[in-house]
């Protein structure tokens, strides 16, 4: 069951000295974060996370000696609610700051209903309400579309954004190119650090609903590692040093989701198709771990990783019902 820790105190982890990794407590610690930067007297968060942990966003940034009138960015990566659920709401706190995220997407934090109504089908309405709180919109005029490429200053530090679709046709990641510091959403995966073995990482897709396209992911890897970086900075979770030598994992991860999709595209039967998925993407999961890490027991895997394949099965079962209309429109 999704949970979320609220209150006033979030545990974060310096990373260096202008970059803090913020745990904001959704789904179990460990799973969702958001990152705060700091250069020459201007902040900026990359993901926000929900609506319900701004107020220790905001306790957090006095109590590392910062005022909130000192946020110049509010930079989500892409507007699923575990990212930006908190963007219109901080955007409120934080006077001087602009929000910018990519184009696609901006439209739904200016005029969040229609992502709000989605986000509720997805978790169910008590589900959406505890887990996510309410959806403040932003204000248009203090909102900034971004495209391919775009560089946006932050002191005396740019940050390049970069389109990535793929988890989601509007998914942006952001390239710091002083410390080659790269902060990619979902674009890199879920990171379960406790899967992790002899240092080595364990790697999921995120094909959660509604614009899984594998192609297109693929592609975004491309351009994600041609920026060299040094370091890979994830949502869900923390950091991983040297991402290039884990991508590999990561797209024999999206390429079996797809595979996986695509067999029950082959069966041809609608009926429990998510169920269906949702059973055999867990059964692989659990091979592939044992595989990379023998000493972690099947109920300690499924605890950590039932949620996400549920959501990613959802996913699945969406690109399916695309791919069909796709057919039946010539």
């Amino acid at each position: 069951m999704t949970t979320i820790i609220t209150g006033n105190k979030l545990a974060f982890t310096e990373t260096d000295a202008h970059n803090w990794c913020i745990d904001t407590g959704l789904n179990r610690p460990g799973h969702t974060a958001c990152y705060l930067l700091h250069d020459n007297g201007e902040l900026a968060f990359i993901d926000t996370g929900t609506s319900n942990n701004v107020p220790g966003l905001l306790i957090l940034i006095r109590e590392l000696g910062f005022a909130p009138e000192q946020v110049r960015w509010i930079l989500p990566t892409h507007v699923h609610l575990d990212h930006a659920g908190g963007a219109g709401a901080l955007l409120k706190h934080c006077k001087n700051a602009l929000l910018a995220t990519h184009h696609k997407g901006l439209p739904h934090m200016i005029d969040p209903a229609r992502l709000q109504q989605g986000a509720r089908d997805v978790y169910g309405r008590e589900m959406f309400q505890r887990c996510f709180g309410s959806l403040i919109p932003a204000a248009e005029e203090r909102c900034l579309a971004l495209h391919d490429g775009e560089q946006l200053s932050l002191g005396k530090r740019h940050l390049c954004f970069i389109d990535t679709p793929g988890h989601a046709n509007h998914h942006g990641c952001f390239f710091d190119q002083e410390s080659a510091s790269l902060y990619t959403g979902d674009s890199f995966g879920l990171h379960y650090r406790a899967l992790d073995r002899q240092g080595i990482p364990w790697l999921m897709a995120t094909t959660t609903p509604v614009a899984f396209d594998p192609a297109s992911w693929m592609k975004s890897l491309d351009k994600m590692m041609a920026m060299q970086p040094e370091l890979a900075c994830l949502t869900h979770f923390g950091l991983l040093r040297q991402p290039g030598n884990w991508q590999r994992q990561l797209r024999e991860s999206i390429q079996s989701h797809a595979d996986i999709a695509l067999q029950e595209e082959r069966a041809g039967v609608k009926e429990g198709r998510q169920q269906r998925l949702a059973r055999v993407l867990l059964e692989a999961a659990v091979t592939q771990v044992r595989q990379h890490n023998p000493d972690i027991s099947r109920d300690h895997i499924e605890r950590l990783l039932t949620d996400d394949i549920r959501l990613n099965s959802q996913g699945l079962d969406i690109w399916l019902t695309r791919r069909e209309k796709k057919r039946l429109a010539g």
